[in-house]
């Protein structure tokens, strides 16, 4: 939202500099992202002045152009050749000096004045015409001033251009009460007040006459009270459509609005103003005299100001006549009843819409202007018919309107303030500290906020409805704290606690540091349906075994949703199938998610589940890598970054295991308790989801997972002070031995200095005896308090490689 500093000081009177202006609203919640400066005239006529031509001679080598001397209140007068017919000895002119930078009316591309020389006489600036200095279009010949102009004059001075600093405020939306520069004046009076500086505010000028005219011919019936709870509007006569003042228009566009016509213009400038949008109705185009506020029958066709025709929906709010639509109420006005040339008469609006519907219809229609942007975030209700005399002071002004009826206002049923009761000891706990209560009941004062009542510990507010923000007692300590001074807290303030019970850990971070991980290593989140087909429970492909009923929907809404699932494995699957028959076959997806079981004698239970799946290529096919399928140890890979990231990867260990879904696959455990089971999906299950390639998978239990995390502390290392030493070894075994439980051995018996042992090799093949395979380990050896020698490392290897041939019938491979 843009804020003119000069309209802001003019309801806003204070000593303080630009500069602490700035500062105060964004430590007061309106942020300023950035200020620029604006210029009623490009360049603000930098190094042009008003000079007197003191003689003006015929140039001695053309005809047509003349040599002047010009003082410009400098030492020496300037030597000036000139094309203009017009120029003469004893003139007033306006002259660009060397270095001026003058950027033309109709022209994108601004000059510089140089030195130079024309047809041998040297000329040291130029005189300018009105369309040279941006001031108008003509070009007939220079401009010459009035005698009232000084020599030497800065002609910015002269013209009276208008320089303002416009300052950017990243406008948070519930902030509708600060959609203004008188909302914005008003915010920060209480700013400056709370500092002890001055601030004088003052309400824009909307003294006009009423209750003395004949009643209007012009009559209004608002239909839709619920959508249009506030409406008013007063009729305007004598009606001179034209250009509006500079000082209206420089307003304008230094907020970054085109200047239209003064009615227009007056409408938009009370808009951001006062913040009340205003539309003007050409009177003479009101068929029937009469203003009917209500919906139109859904599918009528209407066309708006921007010459497009728009399909109605049934519920969005029209001002209408007795023919049809005027206007989309609160969000765009329509072609056929706007202001023209021709306009004598008007019939000006004021209204409160509902905020909820204005927001629906703009979205509709795709319409953001700068009425809807104020009506769906809530104006103030109370204030409708006093922005609707000051656009009539305004028009009466600048465009001669006589007012020619009273003004009409429906508000049946007027939009209280709210009242809030605070416990002091509240505000406290929740700023940390107690704030003088003298200092704090004047902040409120000043935002407008009354205190009703006093009683022992507590407050009474009336809250004024334009502050849609505040609506409960934290609102109203927030008012406090952010007039107050974030900043002043004191930082060593004994009163600091929680206002509300936070979970340790955080479970919800936990969730998202697991979700950023297993993105950052190709996996996609994905989320199934809890509710799936009636087959689920009946069909023995899902079979879980004993104890695992399924809990079954008393009125499904159909047969794919009659059970709640009791694992996450059969939603991925369907995932998959869907990604495949779309030919996509490279999936790597997770989900958080629960499962549902029914217990004997009617007990339920739930689980919760990370469950992470894959399959298909791991990469798009490439001439440097060539087709690589997804294998079971990318998905155990993932699963064990994941315990680590939570700080379970000293205490996560492996075994063989069995699970229904699963074909084969290992079991995962956390400090000795079962918390998972990882491995290859079952084939029938596979093909009764209609998925045709392999597919490997995990269900972790999270819900297990969750009460470790409590007791779970990030531990730190120093960085290695001395090398650490590899050993590998060549050990052939029998099929049946899994590395897990090499791995394991070695633990068992090395744990002072064995700090990794890693499979990077295994061969199955020829020359190797039947039933046999072979395992290349490596392992990692390190002593953090000194360097390894041979001797210490051959002893531990020895340990190590005992230990294996121990448990696993190990032998060296030669």
């Amino acid at each position: 939202m843009k804020i003119s500093y000069n309209w802001l000081c003019d309801y806003l009177k204070t000593d303080e500099p630009l500069e602490e202006i700035i500062r105060l609203l964004t430590e007061i919640g309106l942020e300023v992202e950035g200020t620029e400066e604006f210029e009623s005239i490009a360049g603000g006529l930098k190094g042009v002045y008003v000079g007197k031509v003191l003689s003006c001679e015929q140039h001695p080598n053309a005809d047509r152009l003349k040599v002047c001397m010009v003082d410009i209140g400098i030492d020496e007068p300037l030597q000036i050749v000139c094309g203009a017919n017009n120029v003469a000895e004893g003139q007033k002119v306006p002259v660009a000096t060397v270095g001026t930078t003058l950027h033309p009316r109709g022209s994108d591309e601004p000059f510089e004045i140089k030195k130079g020389k024309l047809r041998g006489e040297v000329s040291l600036g130029m005189i300018c015409a009105e369309d040279e200095l941006g001031l108008g279009t003509d070009h007939e010949g220079i401009m010459v001033l009035g005698e009232e102009a000084i020599m030497g004059q800065p002609a910015a001075d002269y013209f009276g251009i208008t320089r303002d600093t416009v300052i950017e405020i990243g406008l948070t939306p519930n902030r509708a009460d600060a959609m203004s520069h008188y909302g914005v004046a008003r915010d920060l009076r209480a700013a400056l007040l709370r500092f002890g500086r001055k601030a004088e505010l003052s309400f824009p000028n909307n003294n006009i006459v009423t209750g003395h005219h004949e009643s209007s011919s012009i009559v209004v019936e608002v239909k839709d009270k619920s959508r249009a709870p506030r409406y008013a509007g007063v009729v305007l006569e004598n009606i001179k459509v034209g250009p509006s003042p500079e000082w209206l228009k420089n307003r304008l566009k230094a907020i970054g609005l085109t200047p239209i016509n003064n009615v227009v213009d007056i409408t938009n400038y009370v808009n951001h103003e006062l913040g009340q949008p205003l539309h003007a109705f050409d009177a003479a185009k009101i068929k029937g005299g009469k203003v009917i506020v209500d919906t139109l029958v859904g599918g009528t066709k209407f066309s708006t100001l921007d010459e497009k025709v728009r399909e109605l929906h049934q519920n969005d709010l029209m001002i209408c006549d007795e023919e049809g639509g005027m206007c989309i109420g609160g969000v765009f006005g329509g072609i056929e009843s706007g202001v023209s040339d021709e306009t004598t008469g008007i019939f000006l609006e004021s209204a409160y819409f509902d905020p909820v519907s204005i927001r629906k219809t703009a979205r509709r229609h795709g319409l953001n202007t700068d009425a809807s942007f104020r009506f769906e975030r809530g104006i103030d209700p109370n204030g409708v018919v006093e922005a609707l005399k000051r656009a009539v002071v305004l028009m009466e002004e600048l465009a001669g309107a006589t007012i020619a009826s009273d003004i009409t206002d429906i508000y049946d049923q007027k939009i209280p303030n709210r009242h809030i009761d605070l416990k002091l000891e509240y505000m406290d706990r929740l700023i940390g500290e107690m704030i003088d209560r003298t200092l704090a009941k004047n902040i409120l004062q000043w935002l407008d906020i009354k205190v009703v009542s006093e009683e022992e510990g507590w407050w009474s507010f009336e809250v004024p409805a334009y502050r849609v923000d505040v609506t409960r007692p934290a609102d109203v300590v927030e008012e406090v704290l952010r007039i107050y001074g974030f900043n002043e807290i004191s930082e060593e303030g004994k009163m600091v606690m929680s206002t509300g019970h936070f979970e340790h850990p955080d479970l919800h971070r936990a969730e998202e540091l697991v979700s950023e991980l297993l993105c950052s290593t190709g996996f996609h989140q994905m989320m199934a349906n809890s509710l799936t087909s009636a087959e689920y429970g009946t069909d023995e492909v899902y079979d879980l075994g004993e104890n695992t009923h399924p809990v079954k929907m008393i009125n499904p809404l159909s047969s794919e949703q009659a059970v709640m699932r009791r694992s996450l494995i059969p939603g991925v699957l369907e995932a998959m199938a869907h990604n495949i028959n779309r030919q996509r076959r490279s999936l790597a997806l997770f989900e958080f998610g629960r499962a549902y079981f029914e217990d004997i004698g009617d007990f339920y239970r739930e689980e919760e589940y990370l469950m992470m799946a894959l399959g298909g290529p791991r990469n798009e096919e490439h001439w440097t890598t060539g087709k690589v399928e997804s294998s079971f140890f990318r998905l155990k890979s993932a699963a064990f970054k994941v315990l680590s990231r939570l700080g379970f990867g000293a205490d996560a260990s492996e075994q063989v295991g069995e699970h229904p879904y699963f074909s084969e696959g290992i079991e995962i455990h956390v400090r000795g308790q079962r918390i998972g089971f990882m491995g290859l999906v079952r084939g029938d299950l596979l093909r009764k989801a209609d998925v045709n390639q392999v597919v490997y998978a995990a269900e972790l239990r999270w819900d297990l997972l969750k009460p470790m995390l409590a007791n779970t502390r990030v531990r730190f290392n120093e960085l290695p002070k001395f090398p650490s030493v590899r050993r590998d070894l060549a050990l052939l075994v029998d099929k049946s031995v899994a590395f897990a439980e090499i791995k394991v051995a070695a633990e068992q018996v090395e744990k002072k200095l064995l700090q990794e042992v890693e499979l990077f090799d295994v061969y199955e093949g020829k020359n190797l005896p039947d039933g046999k395979k072979s395992y290349a380990v490596s392992f990692k050896l390190y002593d953090d308090k000194k360097t390894l020698t041979d001797k210490v490392v051959d002893k531990s290897m020895k340990k190590i490689r005992s230990a294996i041939e121990k448990s696993t019938g190990a032998t060296l491979r030669g």
